[in-house]
């Protein structure tokens, strides 16, 4: 009994720790390659299923935006996860973000990473082809339209899905300016009694 009270606190081991929280050069190469392949996959995944995937905020959908962060930092930081590997892909998904942001910043770029808006109504038409293409129903349309505080469909001039994922709703009441809308697929649907130079 006496001998255990008067034991040796037990030594730390620096060597194991600075192994458990770094990485070794191919290790940190994996991460980065990871990094860079999650990050196009989503890309990729986002324009083929619609910016619209990441807005809506269900319960279910906020258990696949949890689900799609845990199986992206799994694939990014390997087995085992460090500390050292964790900054490099947070640093790399970081980068890529910048990058892609400067990429965005031009026409061709910003059509490139981004669908684009869409027109979801003019006046009081609803453009089905077009809400299909967003992956917005009509509910969605509805909810956001009550949003706005519109009571019938007579007081809209135009809704547009921003490629944000948001859904814009523009009233009747003022003209419309033709450079708020000049970038918008399909505009030239809106009734041109809406616009200030009509």
């Amino acid at each position: 009994m006496l001998s255990a009270l008067t034991a040796a606190p037990p030594i730390i081991d620096w060597a194991e720790i600075g192994h458990r929280l770094g990485t070794d050069p191919t290790q940190a190469l994996a991460v980065v390659l990871s990094a860079v392949g999650i990050y196009l996959a989503f890309l990729v995944l986002v324009r083929v299923f619609g910016v619209r995937v990441l807005t809506g905020m269900g319960t279910f959908d906020v258990v696949v935006v949890i689900t799609v962060g845990a199986v992206a930092g799994r694939v990014i930081l390997g087995h085992p996860p460090t500390l050292a590997a964790g900054v490099i892909g947070l640093t790399c998904l970081f980068a890529m973000e910048a990058g892609f942001g400067e990429i965005r910043r031009t026409v061709k770029g910003a059509r490139w990473v981004n669908s684009g808006p869409v027109l979801l109504m003019a006046g009081e038409e609803t453009l089905e082809r077009n809400m299909r293409f967003a992956h917005v129903t009509q509910r969605e349309l509805n909810a956001a339209l009550r949003h706005s505080g519109v009571r019938h469909p007579r007081e809209v001039a135009c809704v547009v899905f921003e490629s944000t994922g948001r859904i814009s709703v523009l009233r009747r009441g003022m003209p419309l300016d033709p450079a708020l809308v000049a970038w918008v697929r399909d505009s030239h649907r809106i009734p041109p009694e809406f616009f200030e130079d009509s």
